[in-house]
């Protein structure tokens, strides 16, 4: 049974079901957990969020729970129930996981531009098992799968690209409060947002340079020839995908293409869209531009005022964290450190594996740090670009066995 309550009247030992208000007003990454230490309460009460929802079958503090004069109401509504395959697993696991799913998934994007290129008709039915795949990774772990199919070889870019965009999409969904059919939905979006470029001139497509206007007046095509083909050979391909694939480059200024919406004249998948597909941009490795750092690029777009809905963005960056996975820290210790994991607690305490010291220029033995521990002395104290340092095999240290090919 669930409950309402103020959170001045919250205490330890209760088991927190929800936020009640906005996504963006709480400090943590889920909502669901058992309240048991000081920090989580504090942070709690100096969020703003007003009120809250226990659930009264679960933690220790039931009982006092009982006692609030705030009588029970009806429960938000609750998300699609989960399989029991679909429950939380490691990183790693999900790593071993993610690398087969990105295999699969990338052969059968290739396919799909492929048979769209010869004018064959776009085989939905293919699609939607593979999104339905997408989402259930990373249900069991959001950051395997969004950080692995971020690694990328140039050449192989316009493929992984959509794989990345459809991970990112559910991800943010789920970061957006949507249900499970909406999160599909955005899935497939972010799948088939770029099958324009199935038409777009391969000397353009890969040139490996800045691209003259009139060629850029070309790449600018591809929203439409990719609306277009969704409208004539998809079928049940959703709403969504059709809107997605027509503005994801469209700014919430109206400085966009290919209709310079603006505003809530965009739709919210295409704002999700314009956000997943800029930040798999800069983080991948290109024809004409190596790849940004990922905690760098998020700095960056948080700066490029209208391009992106503020409200989107933010959630964004609680999908991917502060400080995403792979990136490079220096911590107050002087060591640096590569992001392994992102915390349930915080968007800054991630969990990180030590390698460097900063002071001696000097290897490490690796340490696995959680940050977030009650107890740790150390704390991360800024972003660190790994070109600067000369590290050229960070993703193994993250990723391990299932680090790609990336060019």
């Amino acid at each position: 049974m669930l409950k309402k309550i103020p959170v001045d009247q919250l205490k330890l030992g209760m088991y927190v079901h929800a936020f009640e208000g906005s996504w963006l007003d709480h400090p943590f990454w889920r909502t669901r957990f058992l309240l048991s230490a000081d920090a989580d309460l504090h942070a709690i009460r100096r969020s703003g969020i007003q009120e809250c929802w226990i659930d009264l079958s679960r933690g220790e503090g039931a009982a006092v729970a009982a006692a609030v004069p705030v009588p029970v109401m009806a429960a938000p509504p609750s998300p699609e129930p989960v399989h029991p395959a679909l429950l939380r697993v490691s990183m790693g696991e999900e790593l071993q996981r993610a690398a087969l799913l990105r295999t699969r998934v990338h052969q059968a994007v290739m396919d799909v531009f492929s048979d769209v290129r010869l004018g064959k008709a776009l085989d939905t039915e293919r699609c939607l098992p593979l999104v339905q795949d997408v989402a259930s990774s990373v249900l069991r772990h959001p950051g395997a799968l969004i950080s692995l199919v971020r690694l990328k070889a140039s050449d192989d870019y316009t493929y992984m690209h959509s794989v990345a965009v459809c991970a990112l999409m559910v991800a943010l969904s789920h970061q957006l409060g949507l249900n499970e059919e909406q999160a599909r939905e955005a899935g497939l979006a972010g799948l088939l947002h770029d099958l324009g470029k199935a038409f777009m001139p391969p000397e353009v497509l890969n040139k490996p340079g800045k691209l003259t206007e009139a060629e850029f007046a070309i790449m600018k095509t591809h929203p439409q020839r990719g609306r277009s083909a969704l409208e004539a050979d998809a079928r049940d391909v959703g709403e969504a995908a059709l809107d997605v694939s027509l503005h994801h480059h469209e700014r919430i200024d109206g400085s966009g293409y290919p209709h310079g919406l603006a505003g809530d004249a965009i739709s919210l998948f295409a704002r999700m869209g314009a956000v997943c597909d800029v930040y798999d941009a800069v983080t991948s490795n290109r024809a004409y531009k190596a790849a940004w750092d990922p905690a760098v690029s998020l700095q960056a777009m948080a700066t490029w005022k209208g391009h992106f809905d503020s409200a989107v963005f933010q959630a964004f960056v609680r999908s991917v964290g502060i400080y995403p996975i792979g990136c490079l820290v220096r911590l107050e210790s002087g060591r640096l450190a590569v992001v392994v994991e992102q915390s349930e607690r915080s968007l800054v305490t991630p969990v990180v594996k030590v390698f460097y010291s900063a002071r001696a220029k000097m290897h490490v033995p690796h340490e696995l740090i959680d940050l977030s521990r009650p107890g740790c002395s150390d704390r991360i104290v800024g972003r660190e670009s790994p070109m600067d340092w000369g590290f050229k095999h960070l993703d193994q240290l993250w990723a391990g066995a299932a680090t790609p090919p990336r060019a």
